[in-house]
């Protein structure tokens, strides 16, 4: 059986798209979302799938929407009470967002590795797994 695990990258805000974009571009940023979905099934957001506008390449897509209003933080939220991992790029500043990554549920999620990354703008890649 396969595991649900959550990947995204938000900023100190939570913030993790701006008018249906990313909101920051930094080079390298994405590595660890290609190296965690190659050869895997993807679940996107109708405006995450619009952004990218073609299906990854070594990827299984499946690309989901309530309606055309459809928010990407609401995928988040509903996915997370299944989630058992969760990939977060955690980007050290503040960028202007109007779709945010929904607060971890209190005392669900343990932080079991991190990697810093520096450069112009810092990030982390942080891994977090359920509490049985």
């Amino acid at each position: 059986m396969k595991h649900i695990a959550l990947i995204a990258a938000c900023d100190r805000s939570r913030a993790i798209g701006k008018n249906g974009k990313i909101p920051w571009n930094i080079a390298g940023e994405q590595q660890r979302f290609r190296q965690l979905t190659t050869g895997q099934t993807v679940i996107f957001g109708r405006r995450t799938y619009e952004e990218i506008g073609h299906p990854l390449p070594c990827r299984e897509t499946i690309v989901v929407s309530a309606s055309r209003q459809f928010s990407g933080s609401r995928l988040y939220a509903e996915a997370m009470t299944l989630a058992e991992m969760l990939y977060l790029t955690e980007i050290d500043g503040f960028f202007q967002g109007d779709v945010f990554f929904p607060p971890l549920p209190a005392g669900q999620f343990a932080r079991i590795a991190e990697e810093r990354h520096d450069g112009e703008i810092p990030y982390v890649y942080v891994t977090y797994r359920r509490n049985k």
